[in-house]
């Protein structure tokens, strides 16, 4: 139980809701303060005010708790699944983008936690293993929100303490592939920086040297290299070792190649056509030029393949999932030249170096 807490309330503040001074000078979200005042943690005078108590100045207010939000459950919900694998133990399931795995620690109320892909597990499955509690039913390991991809589903404990044995020991094989800007120095390579959470901008993970960082290690690939009139790219495929948080994410940003569409590690949030952009005989006609733009709206990064021994009948799985129509899609706008086109069809040749 941690310690009272004694606030002094300015004469500045007088009219001022209860709950909103305590957000304030407590540092959390205003539901949370109301948690506070729901639970009867909050006094002023030995009594227990409500969210509405308007403040008058002068008085003191004692916090003797913390905010502990009600338990939520996950729900069934009818939400489509592409199911790869499914068996009495385990599924693999190809998530898409957009959706989250589970609702995070802060969902206080239903509409926060609807829509993930245990909402949709539940509907599908009904049974699923109860070693991550009653919000993260069936779940060993997680993918980012915006990250599409494979992921393994666990329906019993049995099967859940053998695969977070074998994602412990890096007995599981996880290749992905991503979009990255820049070219590559090298065709391949491995990163191995430790990884942490950033200290100042809590959603972020960071390579910077930290005393709590975790190993973390990645294997990269060049699959081709892009040259486009929308810059530099590069196709990788990436297999990682460990699951860290964003892992793949922070490393790439980290020796300058962030995934394309991920704002929150370095990459721009839209391509724009270079070539037209310059094209333009003066400055003033650059401005006015309007050159073709991308944007993403998600990062360019899927978990294409999982390969791994069945926790209980010992067999081998390889299982992969294509890129989604919105990343292939993506790639192709981004390989497409009009003027590599025109070219070839003036001289009747087949356009050299096109991705296919």
């Amino acid at each position: 139980m941690p310690e009272p807490r004694s606030l002094l309330v300015p004469a500045e503040s007088a009219g001022q809701r209860i709950d909103r001074f305590l957000a304030a000078q407590l540092d959390i979200s205003r539901s949370r303060a109301q948690l506070l005042l729901e639970q009867g943690s909050v006094q002023i005078d030995a009594a227990h005010p409500r969210a509405s108590h308007k403040l008058r100045g002068g008085e003191t207010i004692v916090v003797t708790g913390e905010p502990h939000p009600a338990p939520l459950k996950a729900a069934p919900q009818d939400i489509p699944l592409n199911v790869v694998y499914d068996d009495d133990d385990l599924a693999v399931v190809d998530k898409p983008a957009g959706m989250m795995v589970h609702a995070g620690s802060g969902a206080t109320d239903d509409a926060r936690h609807r829509g993930t892909l245990v909402n949709a597990l539940l509907h599908r499955f009904q049974s699923l293993s109860g070693t991550g509690g009653e919000m993260r039913p069936g779940i060993v390991h997680r993918l980012d929100k915006d990250t599409s991809g494979l992921i393994i589903v666990v329906k019993n404990d049995r099967a859940h303490a053998k695969l977070a044995a074998m994602f412990s020991g890096r007995a599981i094989r996880k290749t992905y592939i991503a979009l990255v800007h820049g070219e590559l120095a090298r065709p391949r390579g491995t990163i191995t920086a430790p990884i942490a959470r950033d200290p100042v901008r809590r959603t972020r993970m960071t390579t910077r040297p930290q005393e709590n960082a975790r190993s973390a290690v990645s294997h990269y690939e060049t699959i081709r290299a892009l040259n486009t009139r929308f810059g530099k790219f590069t196709l990788v495929k990436v297999r990682i070792e460990t699951g860290r948080t964003h892992q793949i994410r922070v490393h790439m940003g980290s020796i300058g190649h962030p995934v394309v569409g991920d704002t929150l590690y370095g990459a721009s949030s839209q391509l724009t056509d270079q070539r037209a952009a310059n094209a333009a005989p003066s400055r003033a006609a650059r401005r006015k030029a309007e050159p073709e733009r991308l944007r993403l709206g998600r990062n360019f990064l899927h978990a294409a393949e999982l390969e791994f021994t069945h926790p209980v009948t010992g067999k081998p799985l390889q299982l992969s999932a294509p890129l989604p129509a919105e990343l292939a899609g993506f790639l192709k706008k981004v390989e497409d030249d009009p003027a590599v086109a025109a070219a070839s069809n003036k001289s009747g040749n087949p356009a050299i170096g096109k991705i296919k």
